[in-house]
């Protein structure tokens, strides 16, 4: 396929890398200037999206996908698929799926779960709304930038999976360094609570895949000083999302809006800027309980 490829970011960049790796076509925009190997500089969004069977964004929030959207769509040939895999509040996706379908083209909101390495290493899972005609001709994208693509639904359904799974991440990750503080002022051995944990029902991603105590478990950000494989900013911005989206439809989620307003706290008045979100643990352990 012919691809536009624009925001080639920490995750956009290898994505498309990905992409030509596979033989793909791609043509890329990004304001920093930065190109893959392999990608086409473009020297604006528009012209990398001129003539693509598939234009692929990977932008920050919802105000610069629309403002892409608006300088892309009239650029693209008819029946040409936009497909954001930005992570943005589900309004704006629903509004520039609809910009798009007025232009005669398809869109898919399409974000993503898996980081920095799952781009790298193409393993990806992608949550996508959109009409299923243009799900099935983006498919064989999804397939080398991810190992598995869901189809949420219509237009918003891939922003509102995301954010939901989100909202649930952020929670269990505070609620797992939460317990690994609690047991090491009970005494209790970390690799110990995490052999009974990860085995019994309060096993999670958090704890299983993902541990926040180093040393235990399987190797992740943790082992590595708290360097980001999702960073702390990364949370705050989706949990944010997710009382957005609560708000906005009158649904009552407590944990999700104590949740955003611990890591609030912890990236704007500590020193969560640019650690990994699982750095919370290093935070609950110098802490009392007032």
């Amino acid at each position: 396929m012919r691809v536009g490829f624009i925001g080639l970011g920490n995750m956009g960049a290898p994505m498309a890398a990905n992409l030509v790796k596979a033989g793909h076509r791609v043509a890329g925009f990004d304001v920093t200037g930065q190109m893959p190997a392999g990608v086409t500089p473009a020297d604006s969004a528009a012209a990398a999206a001129r003539g693509a069977d598939v234009v692929i964004t990977m932008l920050p929030n919802g105000a610069i996908l629309r403002a892409v959207a608006a300088e892309v769509i009239p650029a693209m040939r008819r029946g040409a698929v936009f497909c954001d895999c930005s992570t943005v509040d589900v309004d704006s996706a629903r509004a520039v799926a609809d910009q798009a379908e007025a232009a005669g083209l398809s869109a898919l909101d399409a974000p993503v779960s898996g980081g920095v390495g799952g781009a790298a290493a193409g393993t990806l899972t992608f949550m996508v709304g959109g009409p299923d005609a243009a799900f099935a001709r983006v498919l064989p994208l999804f397939d080398i930038m991810g190992q598995k693509a869901v189809h949420c639904g219509g237009a918003g359904a891939g922003q509102a999976a995301k954010i939901c799974n989100n909202m649930i991440l952020g929670a269990t990750m505070i609620v797992t360094c939460e317990a690994f503080a609690l047991a090491d002022k009970l005494g209790l051995d970390r690799a110990r609570m995490f052999d009974v944990v990860s085995t019994s029902s309060g096993y999670s991603w958090s704890m299983n895949a993902y541990c926040p105590a180093p040393g235990v478990g399987p190797q992740s950000p943790a082992d590595n000083g708290y360097r980001p494989g999702f960073a702390a900013e990364l949370m705050l911005k989706d949990l944010r999302l997710s009382q957005q989206a609560a708000e906005s439809v009158d649904a009552d989620t407590p944990l999700g809006a104590l949740a955003a307003e611990l890591y609030r706290r912890f990236v704007e008045e500590e020193d969560g800027r640019g650690r990994d979100f699982s750095a919370m643990l290093p935070r609950f352990e110098g802490r009392g309980r007032g």
